[in-house]
């Protein structure tokens, strides 16, 4: 599903990756481990080229991603960060539905998808109007993980996104994305720092 072939990146003559070669495969949850400023956060951007590669290959469902439009590539892909990044002015629903409505969905289409999806990450109807503030830390973070799934794409990409979260909702949350992922069979690729996080959601685990 995604390959790198000898690929490398540096900032400011600095390598933040050096000379990968990875192999994330169709449909399973890859878990990238390392720790801080050891480059996993970079080489998970460099699949959506949200930082663009040096050197080196990087291929998606067998095609070149730079052979690829970004916008093209960034909407098979979905992605979710520890910042979660909602809109703080708009309700549940228009967060989840943002990539939905560029993609000028029907307005019927966008309000059963948003049910769907609220559903499926354990989000109560009654929340739909309300606004991130309102949220507890727990179901901002289903948000933004429901907003990454709204429009299908192939690939989720995860970047530390229960980082900030407590023991206890980051433990119920782990448990969340194992079942979707049993559920949908999408390919999952997370990057995280915690070795007990990685065990327990990992398929493959990559160092």
């Amino acid at each position: 599903m995604i390959e790198f072939h000898d690929v490398s990146k540096t900032f400011a003559g600095r390598p933040a990756a050096s000379h990968l070669n990875l192999h994330f495969a169709e449909g399973a949850f890859s878990v990238l481990i390392g720790t801080s400023g050891s480059g996993k956060s970079t080489t998970l951007k460099m699949i959506n080229r949200l930082v663009e590669h040096d050197s080196g290959t990087i291929r998606f469902a067998g095609e070149e991603i730079r052979s690829l439009p970004v916008l093209e590539l960034r909407r098979r892909m979905g992605y979710a960060i520890q910042s979660i990044g909602l809109f703080p002015h708009w309700t549940v629903a228009q967060n989840i539905a943002t990539v939905l409505q560029l993609e000028k969905w029907s307005r019927g289409k966008i309000n059963e998808r948003v049910d769907e999806l609220m559903a499926l990450l354990g989000l109560d109807a009654s929340l739909r109007d309300r606004y991130p503030h309102q949220l507890s830390g727990g179901q901002q973070q289903r948000v933004g993980v429901a907003r990454a799934l709204a429009a299908n794409p192939q690939v989720l990409l995860m970047d530390e996104p229960f980082g900030a979260l407590d023991p206890v909702t980051r433990g119920a949350l782990q448990a969340e994305m194992s079942r979707i992922h049993r559920i949908l069979g999408r390919t999952i690729v997370l990057v995280t720092h915690d070795i007990d996080e990685a065990l327990r959601l990992a398929d493959r685990l990559i160092l």
